[in-house]
């Protein structure tokens, strides 16, 4: 649309994804991720976005993908403004 933005961050609990991501080297053992490799380091290369590391107890990405406990819920439901009054 031409309308200039920062880099969309990305926050990972997995480190390996994260070496793998922004590493343009292919190791033996990653040689089976292909196009979509290439696709999401060529982003990266042109900081049009930025991964970076989370703790995997800090990630409130975890209330889109695991059953919570309600602590924990509550946590990552308000982090996200997810709050209903």
């Amino acid at each position: 649309m031409g309308f200039p933005c920062q880099s969309l961050p990305i926050a990972s609990d997995n480190q390996g994804l994260i070496f793998i991501a922004s590493n343009p080297v292919t190791e033996k053992h990653s040689k089976h991720i292909d196009i979509h490799y290439h696709y999401i380091h060529e982003i990266i290369e042109d900081k049009l976005v930025e991964v970076f590391y989370i703790e995997g107890e800090n990630n409130p990405a975890d209330i889109f993908t695991k059953n919570l406990a309600a602590p924990k819920f509550m946590k990552f439901r308000a982090l996200l403004g997810l709050e209903f009054n």
